[in-house]
């Protein structure tokens, strides 16, 4: 299917919208003071390690340090080829100690409460390669096709990337898909910059201070010309003259294949409203999604994992209630793959599509999800229906979802998507007043409350707090403070 980028840059932030078929199926939104830390290399400092659980806190001069765990660690002892962990690895106590400096790469941006993740295996990713300083072998691409043709492209990589005059390779390398049909130009070119680029990084690194960044990843705009544009990209438009021109010398010199598909948009229209697409993600962030046939899913997202549940709702159309089921379900499946696309959801997540008797309706659901996941660059893996009717599968999860980047919790609910009822906070007010009476002789309780729990106070509620200031022995005023949330009160001692 053919697709369409289209790039919406301002100052502080730059956006941008994959589309197919005429609808919106991914969004990445890159925030100037808010860049993602994926790929960045920092000169780390060894602040604690944790016997216990194999891994390590390393300050890279964010917020909160950032975790490395044993298996991230690059193994240089016993000649180990390419890196890999042995069968019985040295523990990382006897590996690493506090205050020591090392070179890491962030591998997950901090999501939620946790802090980055990090790597001592670096590597440094050009347009058709992935430059491995530390390893010395050549490995392909999964997508590229034949193993002829795998076979072909790694020996024409052994033979570029072995450097005049020296007896070994410098360095290992990851061919990526877009190598596929390159020349040995093209590939020669991202080995000199790749190479010239590590140099960079490890002088920088040799005199840097612990906590400095030592290499950022390329910005948002950048990486839509290196990572997302395939062969099935039409046109890339852009709406910033400046920002179209940095593409086209960067494309120029590093992407010569996508220069052609740039586009200046000039129009009148906000780019992004071409195919509604503040509205989409409007939609993006509710927990409801609409499907055409009537029904809907219901998407509810933790830090742990995201359920979605599909309801029939109005849709009557089939002949039969089987089919009925059957349609939705097949919509639905249609509809997950686009919004874990469009929401950037990851981790494990649960479907509970409605229940089908007849095993080749459920086969039919599974292929179809499988079929729409094959677009997904994100890897993913999926499971059959369980016992209980569930779909279970994983996705990779590398930065924060489209909720987490552009919402926050409520402050009035804190997430929890409910607040107590003005009933169930009086019940809380007279019950503290009365423990309040137990451990102190104040002269009069005043309750400050929201307006919504004062008058129920004050009316519903009236012989139950008359009582309670009977019981007690002392006065109950009320006060209301209209900055305060339904579940939040006071009460002063006077």
């Amino acid at each position: 299917m053919t697709q369409d980028i289209l790039v919406n840059w301002t100052p502080q932030e730059t956006r941008v919208a994959i589309v197919e078929g005429g609808a919106v199926q991914e969004l990445h939104v890159e925030r100037t003071l808010e860049r993602g830390l994926v790929g960045n290399i920092y000169a780390g400092k060894v602040a604690r390690v944790l016997p216990g659980m194999q891994s390590a806190f390393i300050d890279i001069g964010l917020e909160r340090a950032a975790f490395l765990h044993v298996a991230d660690l690059h193994r240089e002892d016993h000649g180990s080829r390419g890196g890999r962990a042995p069968d019985n690895p040295l523990p990382i106590e006897k590996r690493l100690h506090e205050g020591q400096t090392l070179m890491v790469q962030v591998i997950k941006d901090p999501i939620g409460t946790k802090g980055a993740r990090l790597s001592t295996q670096v590597s440094v990713a050009g347009r058709l390669l992935v430059f491995l300083p530390q390893d010395d072998h050549i490995g392909i691409s999964q997508k590229i096709g034949s193993p002829e043709q795998r076979e072909q492209l790694r020996e024409r990589m052994v033979r570029l990337s072995q450097p005049e005059g020296e007896p070994r390779r410098a360095g290992g390398y990851i061919l990526r898909t877009n190598a596929e049909d390159a020349t040995d130009d093209e590939l020669g070119s991202d080995i000199a910059y790749l190479r010239k680029t590590w140099n960079t990084i490890r002088e920088q690194g040799l005199k840097a201070a612990p906590g400095s960044l030592l290499y950022q990843e390329l910005n948002l705009a950048q990486r839509v010309l290196r990572d997302l544009v395939n062969e099935h990209t039409q046109t890339i438009r852009i709406d910033s003259l400046v920002q179209f021109e940095s593409l086209q010398a960067f494309g120029q010199e590093f992407t010569p294949s996508a220069v052609g598909r740039l586009n200046l948009y000039r129009g009148e229209r906000p780019i992004f409203d071409l195919y509604n697409i503040d509205q989409e993600v409007e939609r993006a962030l509710g927990r409801r999604v609409d499907l055409k046939s009537g029904g809907y899913l219901i998407v509810d997202q933790t830090e742990a994992l995201t359920t979605i549940d599909v309801n029939t709702g109005g849709y009557v159309g089939a002949r039969n209630f089987d089919d009925t089921i059957f349609k939705t379900n097949l919509e639905a499946a249609q509809a997950i793959a686009r919004q874990l696309r469009l929401r950037n959801l990851g981790g494990i997540i649960i479907m509970d599509f409605i229940d089908m008797t007849r095993e080749e309706h459920r086969e039919s659901v599974l292929a179809e999800l499988r079929k729409q996941l094959a677009r997904d660059r994100t890897k993913s893996t999926l499971n059959g229906f369980s016992p209980l009717g569930l779909v279970e599968m994983t996705r990779k999860r590398t930065r924060e979802s489209l909720a987490h980047m552009l919402c926050q919790p409520c402050p009035t609910c804190e997430g929890k998507g409910q607040v107590k009822t003005a009933r169930t906070v009086c019940y809380d007010i007279l019950r503290e007043i009365l423990r309040e009476a137990r451990q102190f002789n104040p002269r009069e309780f005043r309750v400050v409350a929201s307006a919504t729990v004062v008058e129920m106070l004050l009316d519903e509620e009236h012989q139950h707090l008359a009582g309670l200031s009977d019981f007690v022995g002392k006065p109950i005023s009320l006060q209301t403070e209209p900055s305060m949330s339904p579940e939040q009160y006071d009460i002063v001692l006077l």
